[in-house]
């Protein structure tokens, strides 16, 4: 039986891995710990395998490798929403602007 999902993304290893200090995982703001959460939580719903979710992490970092790590997790999570139908394009966008600066 393999690990739980938040085991196996915690365990990230490679460009993949979860920022840490001293073995802690570390975010400068909390929302990158929540797009972390989301990415667990939409990966449980849907009964995916976690590399559902890493494969598209990494995608997205090789695609951007100057983009801040937190915002790749992002564009990976908004990829497995796009690509499982979850929602949207249209909603991402309407949503996005609800929450941008």
């Amino acid at each position: 039986m393999s690990d739980p999902v938040w085991l196996q993304a915690r365990d990230m290893g490679g460009a993949a891995s979860v920022p840490r200090d001293n073995g802690a995982l570390v975010f400068e703001a909390p929302w990158e710990g929540r797009v972390l959460a989301m990415a667990v939580g939409l990966v449980q719903q849907l009964a995916l395998d976690w590399d559902e979710f890493r494969l598209r992490l990494i995608n997205a970092i090789s695609d951007h490798p100057d983009r801040p790590y937190c915002e790749s997790w992002t564009a990976a999570l908004e990829a497995l929403v796009l690509d499982h139908g979850v929602a949207g394009a249209g909603e991402l966008a309407q949503r996005a602007k609800h929450i941008e600066p």
